[in-house]
């Protein structure tokens, strides 16, 4: 991470993409619950929208970590 503060441009679009990843992490999450209720012919699909959500959580909390001010230690 870089120690220079973030522009409210910078900041804001940081926001904006972290909403987004989050309502698509929520998205996926709701999907695997009912496919898992209601499983399809083969679980390929449930096995890459787990992955796919994980790296949709990866990328929030590097988000994350880019919106918390470095504290000097």
């Amino acid at each position: 991470m870089s120690n220079q503060p973030l522009s409210d441009e910078e900041f804001c679009s940081i926001r904006t993409q972290l909403h987004e990843l989050q309502v698509e992490h929520r998205d996926l999450d709701l999907v695997i619950v009912h496919l898992i209720e209601n499983p399809p012919p083969d679980d390929l699909l449930i096995r890459r929208l787990k992955k796919r959500k994980l790296a949709l959580k990866d990328r929030i909390i590097l988000l994350e970590g880019m919106l918390v001010p470095d504290i000097p230690a």
